[in-house]
């Protein structure tokens, strides 16, 4: 592996008096790190959607640039899994770094090289190349989250730290409103966000820290006396683990994994189901305006943030650290929402608009959880990589499905049928993350 990439040595421990003030210091300052660098992923994963309305201008159609989008979300999935196999054996803070200065140099490139705007083959590979950088933002992100911060408390620092998607989607828009003002010219819409996201490197590279012992510190676990409670928890999970271990001991070698993935599937599926294709529901079905389907669908994203929140807190607080229960719990009440949404007559757009609401609010909690859980069901050395499998499912399985399989449904066999599939993946997902719910509350031999 090349040199910098290399996670650090060890270090002296640090004399008793000054270990609690320092792990108390740097488990603030490498939150922050994570959480300003994931933002800034964001920066470049969306801005391409707002220069399209200025390539249709060029004579490019919605069909050429949406397969061009597309390059994004393969790549993120496949990226995702395979990279994070990569960030396990990997220092953190410079892998988090590198995969957004790349990211960055590719919407740069895009903004200021005439060529990379040319052909509809050209943006995708542009986009498929920017979807694999991108992929390599969460796998180092759970790197840090695993070995700062243990079991009983993560499931809320994880919640905190996932809204970062929410701010960082939320600033492409302002960035590129000032990106028109200040050059007129869409192509700024490209290059600017590419600078922006630049300087958030470098504060991940100032503020990200790879583990404690690379500081002198004690495991997490030790430090608070929190000791995972899927597997037993010893001394060898702290040593650095082969690409071979990783695969085909702890990852695609534990079944509750491979459960939890599945299920992703069927919440990503029911996430981007109703999230896609809401305009065009509403629209057809219960007479919206495109006025109020745009804010319906804003609705839908702000109600994720407190729901995200308050699902991490059930799962450290209520649950103790286990998280089926309260996904299952948040994917029953998102079931609840979906049929009444369905079911709603036309002519009440107040009762859709609160059911997207709630929709909204307790979908993306099971989203984060099925991470965190991937976390916990792994050793800390593993762990991108269990989460990157996870990921794997839930953008090529379910976010795809959710686009082509509705589409397909609802032609054939209209609305009902199509919201009928996504009622049914709810059941699925409970379900399956069921299966899991034993191996969190008792330890089971071994690490798998």
């Amino acid at each position: 592996m090349i040199g910098f990439l290399r996670p650090p040595a060890h270090r002296e421990p640090l004399p008793e008096d000054q270990a609690a003030a320092t792990y108390r210091r740097l488990r603030l300052q490498v939150f922050v790190g994570i959480f300003v660098g994931y933002a800034g992923y964001y920066l470049v994963r969306k801005n391409f959607t707002l220069a399209m309305p200025y390539l249709i201008d060029l004579g490019y159609s919605k069909s050429d640039l949406g397969l061009a989008l597309s390059g994004v979300s393969i790549a993120y999935g496949l990226s995702k899994f395979f990279m994070g196999n990569v960030s396990d054996r990997s220092n953190a803070r410079t892998f988090m770094a590198l995969g957004l200065i790349c990211s960055s140099a590719v919407m740069i490139f895009m903004g200021t090289i005439p060529v990379a705007t040319s052909s509809v083959i050209i943006m995708f590979g542009l986009l498929l190349l920017n979807g694999w950088f991108q992929g390599m933002g969460w796998p180092p992100s759970g790197r840090v989250m695993v070995h700062w911060f243990s079991q009983n408390e993560r499931g809320t620092k994880m919640a905190i730290w996932n809204v970062a998607h929410n701010v960082g989607g939320g600033m492409v828009g302002p960035i590129a409103i000032l990106a028109m003002a200040l050059f007129a010219d869409w192509h700024a819409v490209l290059y600017l966000h590419g600078f922006f996201a630049l300087v958030v490197a470098m504060l991940v590279l100032m503020l990200v820290r790879d583990t404690p012992q690379s500081q002198g510190l004690s495991t997490i676990e030790t430090h608070r006396n929190d000791y995972p409670k899927a597997f037993e928890y010893t001394e060898k999970h702290e040593k650095e683990l082969s690409a071979k271990a990783i695969f085909f001991e702890f990852v695609l070698n534990n079944k509750f994994l491979w459960t939890i993935a599945i299920a992703n599937a069927f919440v990503y599926f029911v996430r981007y189901g109703v999230l896609d294709w809401a305009p065009t529901y509403l629209n057809e079905v219960k007479n919206f305006s495109f006025e109020q389907s745009g804010w319906a669908y804003a609705f839908y994203e702000f109600a994720g943030i407190p729901g995200t929140l308050i699902c991490g807190w059930l799962s450290d607080k209520v649950f103790s650290g286990r998280r089926a229960p309260a996904s299952i719990l948040f994917l029953a009440l998102t079931l609840v929402c979906v049929l009444v949404y369905w079911l709603n007559p036309p002519g009440n757009p107040g009762l859709d608009i609160a059911m997207l609401i709630g929709i909204g609010f307790f979908i993306y909690g099971p989203v984060m959880l099925i991470g965190v859980q991937a976390l916990d069901l792994a050793p800390k050395k593993a762990a991108g990589t269990a989460a990157g499998f996870t990921g794997l499912f839930g953008y090529v399985g379910g976010a795809v499905a959710a686009s082509i399989v509705i589409g397909l449904v609802v032609d054939a066999a209209g609305w009902d049928a199509g919201l009928g599939l996504i009622a049914a993946a709810c059941v699925m997902a409970m379900v399956l993350i069921s299966f899991t719910w034993r191996a969190e509350a008792h330890p089971v031999s071994g690490t798998r």
